[in-house]
C-alpha cells in the first residue's frame, strides 16, 4: 500500500538529488520554500539517521485552486519531495501523489485541471532531479 506516495529511484546521493530539484523546480519557475536536513537534526538530538533531505516547493498559482475548492489542502501544501537513503545505501525520491491529495481533501472538478497539471510536474521534476 502506497498511502498516495510516489517512490522513484536516485541515481545521485540524497544532498545531490535535493540540489537537483531544488534547480529543476526554480528553472521552471517555482519556488523553494524550505529544504530540511532530517539527518543533521538527528544528530544535533544526538540521534543517527541515514541522509534524509526534505524539499518544499511550489507556486501560489497551482496550489491555491485547491485551497479555494477545499481549503483543507493547505495542510499538504506546499508540495514536497523528500530524498532518502535505505539500509543498503540505495538513494530514492519519495512525494505525493495528487491524485491522492485530491481524493484525500475530496477536491471537487473546479480543482481537476490544477490536479492534473501538478501530477505532471511533479513527476517531470522529480524524473529530471532523480534521473538526470
Amino acid at each position: 500500500m502506497n498511502e498516495g506516495l510516489i517512490t522513484i529511484p536516485s541515481h545521485f546521493s540524497v544532498k545531490e538529488t535535493i540540489d537537483r530539484l531544488a534547480a529543476k523546480v526554480t528553472s521552471v519557475g517555482l519556488l523553494v520554500f524550505a529544504r530540511v536536513d532530517h539527518a543533521a537534526g538527528a544528530k544535533q538530538a544526538g540521534f543517527e539517521l541515514r541522509p534524509t533531505e526534505l524539499l518544499l516547493f511550489g507556486n501560489p498559482r497551482g496550489g491555491t485552486p485547491l485551497m479555494l475548492d477545499k481549503q483543507s489542502a493547505g495542510i499538504d501544501l506546499p508540495v514536497k519531495a523528500l530524498a532518502w537513503e535505505d539500509a543498503a545505501g540505495k538513494v530514492w525520491l519519495t512525494y505525493n501523489d495528487a491524485a491522492w491529495l485530491a481524493e484525500r481533501h475530496a477536491l471537487s472538478e473546479a480543482s481537476a485541471e490544477a490536479v492534473r497539471a501538478m501530477t505532471a510536474g511533479l513527476a517531470m521534476v522529480t524524473k529530471a532531479a532523480a534521473e538526470g
